[in-house]
């Protein structure tokens, strides 16, 4: 006999498998004793010989795969010589690459003279690769796992895609010829999009490959006998690429092709050009089409075209938003699924049933539709890499991935060998015992208890993670309801109340039981919004989702502490976005950001209205640990870094978009903060002040890198150029530079170069170095302000550059040196004080330092500072102080206020820091303070009393720009503070004066 009975090793082969592998060595030798009298009678090699003197090792592989793989032995059995070719190629231990692929079945393909040629060698390339993945799958050589099983199979089916369509277009390309060029001269190709497993690189063993079919531009082809239009050859080269893989023949089939998933399934074109798919997709696209659309990739044919084609379709399936509908769409699909599962009794299916591969994959993409548009690290095809991203984006625990990772490739090595059994696509548990101790053999498992028993673990788990992010959220309200006691309005009750369905007094009732102050008021608000024009025009399905919403967002209003203000201040939020509904399911899905809502609404009209005027500032409201804490200055630069690192390079629009989003958002973390009493008085500025610093940086970055594309690098004043790095400076006057923005505060900016007086810039277009540093500060300018769908960046105030409104925009480090020594008023001295480099070249900023230092430590007259300082205050309270008595002041401006505070500090700068340096490095108010303390120079108790004054003026201010308040501070509430700043005010600047 040609192979001996102990031929195959049987010591790790379970008992039940025995026999079966038995029967498979006796067809092999059968087969290979067939195979050497053919040698003998052609004189051939037989690989009898071969398979004698295989290795002990390589035999006891051979028995597992065997033992387990029907699909295998059926392959060795026919061909028995494949064995040693793989084992030639290296292919039973590691798989050939791509370009190794695609030269093997093109060397194969060259004699191929008709189709039924190419399908012959397209089947037993695709049959012999088979066998080697198998072959790797079950005996697990070194780097070998399931993700590398899925890449290999995706790889091997891009290669008879690519292989075929290329033997296709030469074959029909004497008829028809060949596209005519793109309007741009590139030539065109068909564009095979792989979708599902394919698009990820993560095929099943006997996996469908979904396609779609596209092509760049209509025309006709050119150079055959007939030429015919675009359309009609790209859609019969589909056809004949289809029937090239999935055409059953006498070797089989290569891969099933499913093409339902183009624009509008069987039922549509097969092939479209880009123009329509666009079309298609912005006019008509479904939810589940986006689902779909997150693994289209390009994987044969023009697959440049392929990515262009993709990146126009991006905004369809990734919102710029954060797209919580899509959880909605997602949920009906499962239950969709789960129904099917039901109703066909496949509980058992590793896929479709619960805590299935399908529930890890809707974890996933449920993440990758809801913020992929925002988050573009998601923006990928392969669900492995998408669900490690998760963690760093914050969006899943680590622990759930860690658990999640694990779970999903048991599920997939599960499903590999269901299909490895027979080569055949199924996720379906058997039922015969032979082949459950197949499957318990394949997994390393002692037996198929064993393998229930951790499928049962894996299942309760991945159930457990999809409920947590795919559950209905009324269901939390309800559950948390539940567990309260003496709830007094249940989401039924809310849910009628808002559909108009009680009676006036009913209504009362329930909303007065519920803690309002006002039911009446309330009722009748509630049934204007319910009976609106807007309210009435939406479509159903924005329609559904405030009808979902709204139970639940009157149960947050009436749990919070002042229901009638609450709802007064949330209802024009609702209001602003029924048009852009996501937001609506933001807020349903999200039952905790309801609660944050109420809370800050409750609290501050200025944060209701911004919520309402930017309703993307709503994201904000799921991440509490980063909405009470606001981020310190490194980590916001590097957060706008990662933002803008997302965008085109030359989308300016976007990028503009981007900083505003980004502004409201972190102003919004520090309000949030200040409400909630997290951060100190003096945090709360310096948070809004390192707001505006990393904008200003960002912003003189895209300014410079805009001038210096188009114009070339100007010259320095030393001759050299400048690069990269922006030779320039912005300077902060005012509150920006005192480190003491609020939340309304423009920005006091000067800006200062040091380029060549008569030097110009070196591009193609060059400029003489004032026009360009001018134009730069226009363009910083105009980015600051100008006005997008999320409003300005900032208002900006260059009154007090040198010469004011007619001085230059830009003056030059020397010319602002020699303005402030020979030029300046004491005014601008004192403005000299609480300024500050707050964005720039640092060597400019320390040449700029050295010559505020010189200006402010400079010799003066005492007496005469001390008239002008005078004088300058009180020309200003004429103007801005309250006029007559009354029972309040203005916080600021009023005699004992902030502005006397600043005045005196600015006065004893510029008097005593020539003999007292350490003045010189703070350009706030409270270090100045502290220094004058330390120093000696004011008596402790004086500079402690108009700390305290300051800041309890500073924070009476923030909290009614927050609360949408004037200014204004009670007499009896201030008196100790006013009283204090007026004697001190008099004792050191108008000492002669009798108290006012």
């Amino acid at each position: 006999m040609a192979l001996p009975d102990d031929f195959l090793p049987q010591t790790d082969i379970p008992e039940p498998l025995r026999p079966p592998l038995g029967r498979v060595r006796e067809r092999l030798a059968a087969a290979l004793e067939q195979a050497d009298n053919l040698a003998d009678m052609t004189g051939a090699e037989s690989p009898l010989e071969d398979w004698q003197a295989l290795s002990d090792a390589r035999r006891e592989q051979l028995a597992r795969v065997l033992a387990v793989s029907s699909f295998a032995a059926d392959t060795l059995v026919r061909y028995p010589e494949w064995l040693f070719h793989l084992d030639a190629s290296g292919e039973l231990e590691t798989a050939p690459d791509a370009e190794t692929l695609r030269s093997w079945l093109d060397e194969r393909l060259e004699a191929a003279e008709d189709e039924a040629a190419l399908q012959s060698a397209v089947r037993r390339f695709r049959r012999a690769r088979m066998l080697g993945i198998v072959w790797r799958d079950l005996t697990r050589p070194a780097g070998v796992d399931m993700w590398a099983t899925g890449a290999a199979v995706s790889r091997l089916a891009e290669t008879c895609l690519e292989s075929a369509l290329a033997w296709l277009e030469a074959h029909v390309a004497p008829r028809w010829g060949r596209p005519a060029p793109r309007r741009d001269g590139s030539e065109q190709r068909l564009v095979v999009l792989g979708m599902g497993k394919l698009g990820a690189g993560e095929l099943n063993l006997s996996s469908d490959i979904d396609l779609i079919f596209a092509f760049p531009e209509k025309g006709e082809t050119e150079g055959g006998r007939k030429p015919i239009e675009h359309q009609e050859y790209f859609t019969k080269l589909g056809q004949k690429l289809i029937t090239a893989l999935d055409a059953v023949t006498a070797d089989g089939f290569a891969f099933r092709v499913d093409m339902r998933l183009r624009p509008l399934g069987d039922g549509g074109p097969l092939v479209g050009n880009f123009s329509m798919l666009a079309g298609y997709y912005q006019d008509q696209g479904r939810e589940w089409e986006r689902y779909a659309m997150l693994k289209a990739r390009p994987v044969a044919g023009d697959r440049e075209a392929g990515t262009e084609l993709l990146a126009s379709l991006r905004p369809f399936v990734y919102r710029k938003y954060l797209d919580f509908g899509a959880i909605e769409s997602l949920r009906e699909l499962k239950s969709m699924i789960n129904r099917e599962v039901r109703r066909k009794g496949m509980e058992g299916n590793i896929k479709l049933g619960p805590g299935g591969i399908r529930e890890v994959e809707f974890v996933v993409q449920a993440f990758q539709l809801i913020r992929g548009g925002r988050d573009t690290e998601l923006q990928v095809t392969s669900l492995k890499l998408a669900l490690e991203r998760l963690p760093e984006l914050g969006l899943l625990p680590q622990e759930v991935v860690d658990e999640l990772m694990p779970d999903y490739a048991f599920l997939r090595d599960l499903e590999h060998v269901l299909q490895a059994l027979e080569d055949r696509q199924t996720q379906t548990l058997p039922e015969d015992d032979a082949d459950r101790e197949r499957v318990a053999l394949a997994l390393g498992m002692a037996d198929w208890p064993a393998v229930m028993a951790r499928l049962d673990e894996v299942r309760s788990r991945v159930r457990r993670h999809f409920d947590a992010v795919i559950a209905d959220p009324e269901d939390e309200v309800e559950d948390a309801d539940d567990t309260e006691e003496n709830v007094a309005v249940s989401l039924e009750e809310w849910r009628a109340l808002w559909r108009d369905e009680l009676e006036d007094g009913e209504a009362s009732a329930l909303l007065e039981a519920a803690g309002f102050a006002a039911p009446d008021g309330a009722v009748k608000r509630l049934r204007t919004l319910c009976h609106s024009r807007q309210v009435k025009a939406m479509q159903r399905i924005g329609f559904d989702r405030l009808d979902a919403l709204m139970p639940m967002l009157l149960d947050a209003v009436a749990g919070s502490d002042a229901p009638d203000t609450s709802l007064e201040r949330v209802l024009p939020l609702i209001e602003s976005v029924l048009r852009r509904t996501a937001y609506l399911a933001l807020l349903r899905e999200n039952p905790d950001a309801l609660g944050h809502l109420m809370g800050l609404c409750g609290a501050s009209p200025w944060i209701a209205e911004q919520l309402a005027r930017h309703p993307v500032l709503l994201d904000e409201l799921l991440t509490p640990e980063t909405l009470y804490t606001p981020a310190d200055k490194a980590l916001l630069s590097d957060e706008l870094r990662q933002a803008l690192a997302r965008l085109p390079e030359d989308d300016e629009e976007a990028q503009l978009e981007a900083l505003r989003v980004f502004k409201h958002a972190q102003v919004l973390h520090v309000a949030a903060s200040d409400i909630a009493g997290t951060r100190h008085l003096m945090k709360v500025s310096d948070y809004l002040t390192y707001i505006a610093e990393v904008i200003l940086e960002a912003v003189l970055a895209m300014a410079w890198k805009h001038l210096t594309r188009k114009h070339g690098f100007p010259q320095r004043r030393d001759g050299e150029r400048a690069g990269a790095e922006p030779e320039f400076l912005v300077v902060g006057y005012g509150k920006l530079g005192g480190i003491e923005l609020g939340y309304d505060s423009d920005l006091d900016l000067v800006f200062i170069h040091d380029g060549a007086s008569q030097g110009s810039t070196d591009g193609k277009r060059p400029l003489d170095n004032a026009v360009f540093f001018t134009r730069l500060g226009q363009r910083i300018i105009h980015l600051l302000s100008a006005v997008t769908p999320s409003g300005t960046l900032y208002e900006v105030d260059m009154r007090l550059r040198p010469s004011g409104n007619s001085g230059l925009l830009v003056t030059p480090l020397e010319a602002f040196a020699d303005y402030q020594h020979h030029q300046a008023w004491t005014w601008e001295h004192q403005a000299l004080v609480r300024a500050r480099v707050v964005a720039g070249n640092a060597t400019l900023a320390e040449r700029f330092a050295a010559i505020r230092g010189e200006i402010l430590a400079g010799t003066r007259d005492l007496e005469a500072l001390r008239v002008e300082v005078v004088k300058m205050r009180h020309r200003m309270r004429d103007h801005l102080a309250s006029k007559g008595k009354s029972d309040d002041f203005d916080l600021k401006h009023d005699p004992g206020g902030m502005v006397d505070i600043e005045f005196l500090c600015q006065f004893a700068v510029l008097s005593m820091s020539r003999e007292t340096p350490d003045l010189l490095a703070w350009s706030d108010n409270i270090r100045i303070l502290e220094t004058l303390e330390a120093t000696g120079r004011l008596p402790g108790q004086d500079c402690q009393r108009l700390r305290d004054a300051y800041l309890a003026y500073r924070s009476a201010v923030h909290r009614a720009s927050l609360t949408r308040e004037a200014k204004r501070g009670r007499d009896a509430d201030f008196q100790s503070h006013r009283q204090a700043v007026i004697e001190l005010w008099q004792r050191l600047l108008e000492p002669q004066e009798a108290p006012q």
